[in-house]
């Protein structure tokens, strides 16, 4: 897409004066147009854009998982921690450390 459908619309708006229809013409050329120039300043207006995108959304996905995974783990490891210091506690207090001797 190019500039010259915008333009040929800016000249119709001020030939026969901006009617509705022309001016959501020239809005919506207007937003295509801009949204091609941001794809392409950001490397995305090719034609393997499309791809590239799913297997970033797949790459970030995975992260994600993998992210929520190892919070799961230490979190897991934790508590085991805890319940393993509440038991030698306990142990100690209630005098079992006599019976390792």
């Amino acid at each position: 897409m190019d500039a010259s459908v915008l333009a040929q619309l800016m000249l119709t708006a001020d030939d026969d004066g901006a009617d509705l229809a022309t001016l959501r013409a020239i809005a919506e050329e207007a937003g295509e147009l801009g949204a091609a120039r941001a794809l392409a300043r950001l490397g995305l207006g090719d034609t393997g854009a499309a791809k590239d995108m799913a297997e970033l959304r797949e790459l970030l996905g995975a992260w994600r998982d993998a992210k929520r995974s190892a919070v799961k783990a230490a979190v897991g490891w934790i508590v085991r921690m805890l319940a393993a210091l509440v038991l030698v506690g306990l142990a100690v207090r209630l005098g079992f450390s006599g019976w390792v001797k």
